[in-house]
């Protein structure tokens, strides 16, 4: 069917535009965008769509999910996290390799890909390891990889311990002109840590994870990109100083970019006081001026984007003593939400922004389709609602995992409508 979507107020920084326009959706993409199209819409036999409450954005693109699938369907399925991802406004994920078997050959790729168009919700965007198994000894065919699919190479979950074999990957990988999504952790210092090092941790006696063992894994990670002029991406950003890293590595014309989670954004060591296993998360949530540099490299440019890092598990495995429990929390259906609520609504961050980092960025640095809806781009597009308020309940999850800090919060912003190829996925109006 198509549609025009008539009177939304239009947020498209890659187009120049803020201003309620009438869209024309033709085929599965954009086909015309501009005002009073919804009588000649109407003539030809469009559906038509009063988007006059709502601001209507290109479809959200989340860098940094874990699916699960294939091999831990028990916490997520491709199936309910692309459902998960529409519902939080997110029209296309990019997949982290780490699932069992992991994405380091062709044949899990191509798996993962026939899974995501059967789903027939957001689309999926595979990632391939940079080592075989992501075991960091020994590096994975990086073309075969890239011939079925891979947008980017990432051990994440795990860093490339061995610096020989990180500077021969990015050496390596340049001929596919694909950036390394890096998980940045010396783990022989972050070796048995539950939380962040510091005050919070001594007082609940849980053996502290030290900011520096991120970031002498960024600082490393740096220099070879420096090296070697490969193109790094560093994910889940979580201190000061990794901040600081980055924003000298950029100056001196490192080919380098980040992204920070919205948890790592809004919480701190203190939201662990109860030991509560959801804010058991790696990187750890750290201090306030952690917090606060995290957000002030947000706005100055040195942080690119903001990716969930949605990490899924079952409620078994985090109703354990906090030591036990896995690390990471569910992120896709309250990233939006928390942004609004945390940096619109504060005045932080303009609707041109939250685009930019949420939509626009992720689709330049992977060269994929979207964060635009400028004429004959995809339609994969979302309504918001930026002034509906609600509160994250875990029944209404669509995510097979509700290992979420944020139920019970009440947030102030939510998309009401994802449409993907032209299609509504999720709908709520």
């Amino acid at each position: 069917m198509n549609y025009c979507l008539k009177n939304g107020r239009l947020i498209d920084p890659a187009a120049g535009r803020d201003r309620s326009l009438d869209i024309l959706v033709i085929d599965g993409k954009i086909s015309r965008v501009g005002p009073a199209l919804a009588e000649s819409a109407a003539a030809a036999g469009y559906e038509i769509i009063d988007a006059s409450p709502y601001l209507v954005l290109p479809g959200l693109i989340d860098l940094h999910v874990h699916l699960r699938e294939p091999g831990e369907e028990e916490k997520e399925t491709i199936a309910s996290g692309t459902r998960a991802a529409v519902k939080g406004g997110f029209t296309s994920v990019v997949a982290m390799p780490n699932t069992k078997p992991p994405a380091d050959n062709g044949s899990v790729l191509t798996y993962i890909r026939a899974k995501a168009a059967e789903a027939k919700a957001a689309r999926v965007y595979p990632v391939g390891n940079i080592t075989k198994g992501g075991k960091g000894l020994e590096l994975a065919e990086m073309g075969e990889l890239v011939a079925n699919g891979a947008v980017a190479f990432s051990d994440d979950g795990r860093p490339v311990m061995n610096a020989d074999l990180a500077r021969n990957a990015f050496r390596y990988g340049r001929l596919f002109g694909k950036p390394f999504l890096l998980h940045c952790e010396e783990e022989n210092l972050s070796a048995g840590g539950q939380m962040h090092e510091g005050f919070a941790s001594t007082r609940l006696g849980l053996k502290g994870y030290p900011s520096v063992a991120e970031e002498a894994m960024v600082a490393r990670d740096l220099l070879l990109a420096e090296d070697t002029g490969a193109r790094i991406h560093i994910q889940h950003l979580s201190s000061k100083r990794s901040v600081e890293l980055i924003r000298e590595a950029k100056r001196r014309g490192v080919k380098v970019t980040a992204e920070v989670t919205p948890h790592h954004l809004v919480l701190t060591d203190e939201d662990v006081a109860d030991y509560h296993t959801a804010t058991k998360v790696n990187p750890p949530l750290r201090t306030k001026e952690d917090r606060e540099a995290l957000r002030e490299g947000l706005l100055d440019g040195t942080i690119d984007l903001i990716a969930t890092d949605h990490a899924p598990h079952t409620r078994e495995e985090k109703n354990q003593e906090f030591g036990r429990a896995p690390f990471g929390m569910t992120g896709l259906e309250t990233a939006l939400g928390l942004i609004f609520t945390e940096f619109y609504h504060t005045g932080l961050l303009s609707l041109a922004k939250i685009v930019d980092l949420l939509s626009l960025s992720p689709a330049r640095l992977l060269g994929i389709p979207g964060g635009t809806l400028a004429e004959g781009s995809p339609a994969d597009l979302i309504l918001v609602d930026p002034d509906r308020e609600w509160e994250v309940k875990e029944e209404e999850f669509a995510s097979k995992s509700v290992n979420s800090p944020f139920i019970g919060w009440k947030l102030k912003g939510k998309a009401v409508a994802t449409m993907v190829g032209g299609e509504w996925v999720y709908k709520e109006i």
